[in-house]
């Protein structure tokens, strides 16, 4: 296959003028792990370029001893079949495809005719090939082996039962480990470019048949038109150029995913996807917040299993955004409640403000989460628990916290982990946050107006294609989405 550059940069026709082109742009004597590899083929010369570890060693060995056979690097036509080349191409291009096509006995190639995109493809790994026959053109071989992990279970992201493997680093393992499950000629992968120092490799992924165009076409705009220097923190810096920034708004616009089998079946559900190389994640669009809520365990289960986990998932989530909020509002009006719950107001107050203790506990928990991260992990788990129930514990005895703070708050603590998203899970901490620091402001009034306001900011998140509202299927509202949302039902057999 012959690729066409819009580079402004072409390739001279003289092959040595080529070799001192690139030995100036790649440095090959300064730089140690790029390898130049001149060849004599017959009367003809080649150069070879890549960078060591990207390359598969018995590939290229296996290449070298087989020009190492040709008397020369120049493949003549054959009498009544035509060149191989375009009859429009040059005379050199058409000596390129030729040779890549009758000589090469490689799959993965393609002929260039651009000093730029020649260069992108050794950074990336592949290999470029000069010869003296082909003038202004140069042939790629992708040969890439880039370094990589197993692809197991993520740590993040587990089930009880099902499959075991997960994302890596590495783009094409990723993109054939969807393909492993999806074996349909719809399933697309697009790729682009992004980064103009970094060019890092970005791919599209969706159903052809079962995606909305509109939205596949405003995903690759947007991915177009990005302007960036790197991408070095992988999908989070895409994240960040894709997303209208929006500080005052801590509501995820994006959800993602670490497993292959998610991946699959948000494809087959009609969304889009978009793989970033050097990220273990994938992103998938469109999102709202109700999509948080879904996890891969409730279709490994009966439907009864799976729907009675949703739902408990879903109760148990939305009562950490209000459960410390509404028990500090009854605890200053305390005559809200029937006698029969009087029980949850507290005796003792301690000695510093109960808003004061709630808010301590919080910092304190993401203290305690920190540290666990920075702790080898055989000590993590030990250290967490056992420093949570010392600093719990002597708290309450010097009275800086009373109990009923330290059991509403651990609760919280726990039940954010029903959801994977840390970003969500944020959301709603500030969320929280902010209703008890209006409802000790204001009361009945502040803790009503600050409902008011996450609704509002509910309301007002934008997602990134702005295609689906963030509150689908509740705006617009679809009954049998949202019903499917809380309640896991059987597929029938023919969809």
């Amino acid at each position: 296959m012959h690729q066409n550059s819009t580079s402004k940069t072409p390739f001279a026709p003289d092959y040595a003028a080529n070799v001192a082109l690139l030995d100036d742009v790649l440095r090959p004597e300064t730089n140690f792990d790029l390898i130049k590899k001149p060849l004599k083929i017959g009367k003809d010369e080649m150069t070879l370029y890549y960078i060591d570890g990207f390359i598969k060693d018995t590939v290229m060995m296996k290449l070298m001893m087989s020009f190492l056979t040709l008397d020369g690097m120049t493949v003549p036509t054959e009498d009544g079949k035509g060149s191989l080349g375009n009859a429009t191409e040059a005379p050199h291009t058409a000596a390129a495809v030729r040779f890549c096509a009758r000589a090469l006995p490689y799959v993965e190639t393609d002929v260039v005719d651009s000093l730029e995109l020649a260069v992108q493809m050794i950074l990336s790994g592949a290999a470029v090939m000069l010869g003296s026959p082909f003038g202004a053109s140069a042939i790629v071989i992708d040969a890439r082996s880039y370094p990589a992990r197993d692809t197991t279970e993520p740590e993040g992201d587990k089930v009880m039962r099902g499959a075991r493997d997960g994302f890596v680093e590495t783009l094409i393992f990723n993109t054939a480990l969807i393909r492993r499950r999806i074996r349909n000629p719809e399933l697309t992968m697009t790729y682009l470019s992004v980064g103009t120092s970094s060019k890092t490799d970005v791919v599209v992924c969706y159903m052809a048949d079962r995606a909305d165009p509109g939205l596949v076409d405003r995903v690759r705009c947007k991915l177009a038109s990005v302007q960036t220097d790197a991408l070095t923190m992988g999908h989070e810096s895409l994240a960040e150029v894709l997303i209208k920034r929006r500080w005052y708004n801590p509501f995820p616009k994006i959800r993602y995913t670490e497993r292959p089998d998610t991946a699959a079946a948000q494809l087959m559900e009609g969304s889009v996807l978009i793989l970033c190389d050097t990220s273990p994640q994938v992103m998938i669009l469109p999102t709202s917040i109700f999509d948080f809520m879904q996890e891969t365990n409730d279709f490994y289960f009966p439907p009864l299993t799976g729907t009675y986990i949703r739902l408990v998932r879903h109760a148990v989530f939305w009562l950490t955004l209000f459960l410390t909020p509404t028990w500090y509002l009854l605890v200053m009006h305390p005559d809200f409640l029937p006698n029969w719950l009087s029980f949850i107001i507290p005796t003792e107050t301690g000695r510093i403000p109960i808003l004061a203790q709630l808010l301590l506990v919080e910092f304190m928990i993401d203290g305690l989460r920190m540290a666990s991260l920075n702790t080898p992990s055989m000590l993590s788990n030990s250290l967490s628990v056992v420093g949570g129930l010392i600093l719990g514990d002597f708290a309450v005895e010097i009275g800086w916290l009373i109990p009923e703070v330290i059991l509403y708050m651990a609760f919280v603590a726990i039940a954010n982990f029903t959801q994977r998203s840390y970003e969500l899970g944020y959301a709603f901490k500030f969320m929280r946050m902010g209703l008890l620091i209006l409802t000790a402001l204001g009361g009945v009034w502040g803790y009503g107006a600050g409902i008011i306001l996450i609704a509002a900011l509910l309301l007002t998140n934008v997602t990134v294609t702005g295609v689906r509202h963030y509150l689908y299927p509740l705006i617009p509202f679809d009954a049998k989405a949202l019903k499917s949302l809380f309640f896991r039902v059987r597929k029938d057999r023919d969809n």
